[in-house]
């Protein structure tokens, strides 16, 4: 029996459109002998999600879409680091820069957009980057490590991913942007103020209606001058103005061009058997610099080339539903009225949400969402359907119906044609996500997630995911959607508190049993949740579980890889004695300490202290606990501040040392730490501390939620105060609002994103009420506080059953 050939498709570039397209080749048939060329040396990844691998939050291989084996187990030969650099349409021959020579049948291009930098002097200097790649991102990485200034110049999305990129990473940034408001292509003026009052508040600096002439410097470019003369320094300089179409190898191939390469409805070039897609392609005179498009296109063209009927592709609907620094926007359609519009709009400035519908004759034909972009997929299709404003639909979007809410929106579902595309980063249909959850028996968003990949970037269709799920499961999605604070349990944090409070739960396992947990022995995630909210609650009356901390809280010590342990006392705002030093010395030395190591947090860490050691060294030491272990104050970091510092302006080490021992051995959610300067020069690096305060000549100003971690953070000014009392009694306001709203883990920096700023500041600053009440419950948990080592130093049954019994199991690590 003879074998059919396949015929030979090449595609031209490895990236979202591509690569996409040929996924959904291979859904329809096998008919092709596919081989992908690639100009960049990674596999197909998520360019959408370059800002997340910039602010460190994922890496490179986090944001890979289909990775090596994908293309292996497909039967796809690819070519990474290799650019096409024509095509020959007679010979059918694609030629690469390396000189090879390949022949196809069908050739499909998708060789995207480069970025766009402005042809002005200094352009080529050192430190100027565009932001396009996973290189461009690398440059900006290890140009944050060695420089503190930058520039990014262009104010739409890309331009602010960079910015709040380059703030994580610790650089001082300012956003340039030539008009008034940014993102003006997508959002209107009061959608554009709302984001970048919270960019600002996010540590973004901006100069507005500025258009750059030069970039200033030698080699290495040192500021930025603008048509009015001003300049601003700048040590690296990001250019995020737009992208243009990669036409390169159209040009040089003899292919139709305009700003992109010319298709028709069918995405065919104006050679036969030569195909485009994505960002590279002109359609109908236009270019889409948006990821949905593409997928549309991609769809249209998989079908087409392996012949599946399909309707022709008439251009996209442009929407923007995106997530810009934990902030979620959407907009389509027209989004400026004009006098032909009638506007429907709500703002609400206190939760800081924003939402405008226009009509035309009663048409929906655009909207804007803030905040809140819940109804995004439900507007997107009103605005491409041109349905007509009812009641209903009012009630529906604008949130003013008092029930049947739950029904428009499965109906809304309902009416979802299975080709509409539910993830625009990932190009996840509708069809594909009802039928994972149909065949597969998916239950949950995560499950979906990691399945099909949709929610997987941005995140922000992840309500319509939910809506979908509640529309195929029906009355079994309750139980299936539900999050709760782990596996044990569908119930969260806060239906947690309300049923300890109202139930008088007092017990760990008395919560398991009541709240019916599945587990009935909880797991090493609620366990310690519980006994902390237990203890935030009632810390008069709840006896801690010990077996239900970590190991490290229980053992008060760091437990290291070797199977020893760290011992690091408190050094009350970094200061010590040199009677305090002999004596870690002579600790150090009589129990063979392996490293007496400095910290960050300006204290001494003594590593490598045998387990059945500990009681004795912290006998020998007489000092306080540190908590080096514990979801507790660690530390109080100071500068010398006026007892020494010729700049300084208020006593930096004797307002730490006070507050760290006001406010020390006090459970937190997670692990808490202060710095404290005597001038604005921060020498104490307030702004990564959960709490940074900053003296000046008038006072004392505190900042709130900063952090220096994984997920690096600047913290936000809360306030400015005049006394001392003051400062104690607000940071002693927001530690314990901190307490009693956090979720068990999570970090001030995580929590001032997730309550938000003005909400904290409305709390504790607003209400003089609030705030003492607040104080008389911290004071109330102070009291019942004292050090560990010394607790267990008295404990002789603990003592031995921690520190000399071998056999001893831990349970909870």
């Amino acid at each position: 029996m003879q074998t059919q050939s396949k015929e030979k498709l090449i595609i031209i570039g490895n990236g979202m459109a591509g690569i996409s397209t040929v996924e959904q080749i291979l859904k329809l048939n096998n008919s092709f002998d596919i081989t992908v060329f690639g100009s960049e040396p990674h596999p197909n990844y998520n360019r959408i999600m370059l800002s997340y691998v910039l602010e460190g939050s994922k890496t490179i291989d986090d944001i890979v879409l289909n990775d090596w084996n994908w293309y292996r187990d497909n039967q796809i030969t690819l070519h990474t680091g290799t650019t096409v650099t024509h095509i020959d349409p007679v010979t059918k021959q694609i030629t690469t820069d390396d000189g090879k020579k390949e022949s196809y049948d069908k050739i499909i291009m998708a060789t995207g957009s480069n970025p766009f930098i402005l042809p002005i002097p200094g352009s080529d200097k050192e430190g100027v980057v565009g932001f396009r790649d996973i290189n461009d991102c690398n440059q900006m990485i290890e140009a944050a490590r060695n420089y503190k200034k930058a520039a990014v110049i262009g104010g739409g999305l890309l331009g602010l991913e960079a910015a709040k990129g380059l703030v994580n990473l610790g650089m001082d940034v300012t956003v340039v942007h030539l008009m008034e408001d940014i993102m003006e292509r997508q959002l209107d003026r009061s959608a554009s103020s709302m984001l970048q009052a919270e960019l600002e508040r996010q540590g973004i600096k901006f100069a507005m209606g500025k258009q750059t002439s030069e970039l200033m410097g030698d080699e290495r470019v040192s500021g930025l001058r603008f048509s009015d003369g001003s300049e601003l320094m700048a040590d690296l300089v990001v250019m995020a103005v737009g992208i243009k179409p990669n036409i390169a190898l159209a040009q040089a191939s003899g292919l139709e061009v305009g700003r992109g390469i010319v298709v028709d409805d069918y995405m065919q070039t104006s050679i036969e058997g030569v195909y485009s897609v994505g960002e590279c392609t002109q359609h109908r005179g236009v270019c889409y610099g948006l990821v949905a498009p593409l997928f549309e296109q991609g769809h249209v063209l998989a079908k087409h080339i392996c012949g599946v009927d399909t309707a022709p592709y008439e251009g996209s609907i442009v929407a923007t539903k995106l997530k810009i620094s934990g902030v979620d926007v959407f907009s389509a359609g027209d989004f400026v009225e004009g006098p032909e519009h009638t506007v429907i709009s709500a703002k609400d400035e206190w939760k800081r949400t924003y939402k405008k519908v226009l009509l035309r004759n009663n048409t929906i034909v655009g909207a804007v969402l803030f905040g809140d972009v819940t109804e995004s997929s439900n507007l997107q299709k009103l605005i491409k359907q041109q349905s007509e404003m009812t009641d209903d639909i009012y009630s529906t979007i604008m949130g003013t119906g008092c029930c049947g809410g739950g029904a428009s929106k499965q109906s809304s579902i309902e009416t979802m044609s299975d080709e509409e595309i539910v993830c625009g980063c990932n190009g996840v249909t509708k069809k594909t996500i009802v039928d994972v959850i149909t065949n597969q028996g998916l239950t949950s968003v995560d499950e979906i997630k990691a399945c099909t990949g949709a929610t997987r970037s941005c995140g922000g269709c992840k309500p319509v995911v939910e809506q979908i799920l509640q529309y195929v499961l029906g009355d079994g999605f309750k139980t299936a959607a539900k999050q709760g604070i782990c596996g044990c349990t569908t119930l969260d944090r806060d239906k947690i508190i309300a049923e300890i409070t109202i139930k008088g739960l007092s017990t760990t396992r008395e919560i398991m049993n009541v709240l019916g947990w599945s587990n009935e022995e909880g797991c090493s995630k609620c366990r310690p949740a519980l006994n902390y909210y237990l203890h935030m609650l009632n810390p008069e009356t709840h006896e801690d579980e010990k077996e239900s901390r970590f190991v490290n809280e229980r053992m008060n010590a760091n437990i290291q890889k070797d199977g020893t342990y760290t011992v690091v006392p408190r050094m009350y705002g970094g200061v010590t004695t040199p009677e305090d030093l002999k004596k870690i010395a002579d600790v150090s030395l009589k129990y063979d300490v392996k490293v007496v190591k400095v910290t960050g947090g300006q204290r001494l860490d003594l590593i490598g202290v045998k387990k059945e050691d500990l009681p004795k060294v912290w006998e020998e030491l007489d000092m306080p606990s540190g908590y080096a272990y514990a979801k507790s104050l660690r530390t109080v970091k100071t500068c010398v501040g006026s007892q020494f510092c010729r700049f300084g302006t208020q006593d930096s080490m004797g307002m730490g040392a006070y507050i760290e021992r006001k406010f020390e051995r006090l459970d937190f959610p997670a692990k808490f730490k202060i710095a404290v300067n005597g001038c604005p020069r921060s020498c104490a690096e307030s702004c990564t501390k959960d709490i940074g305060i900053i003296g000046n000549d008038g006072g004392w100003e505190i900042f709130i939620g900063g952090n220096g971690g994984i997920k690096p953070r600047i913290a936000d000014s809360f306030c400015k105060v005049k006394t001392d009392d003051e400062l104690i009694e607000i940071c002693g306001a927001v530690m314990q609002y901190y307490r009693e709203t956090g979720n068990y883990l999570e970090r001030t920096s995580e929590w001032v994103e997730r309550v938000g700023l003005e909400k904290i500041q409305s709390v504790i600053l607003d209400s003089q009420d609030n705030r003492k009440e607040l104080v008389k419950r911290i004071e109330i948990a102070l009291q019942q506080v004292e050090d560990p080592w010394k607790k267990m130093l008295n404990d002789d049954k603990t003592r031995t059953a921690l520190y000399e019994d071998h056999k001893l199991a831990i349970s909870v690590e």
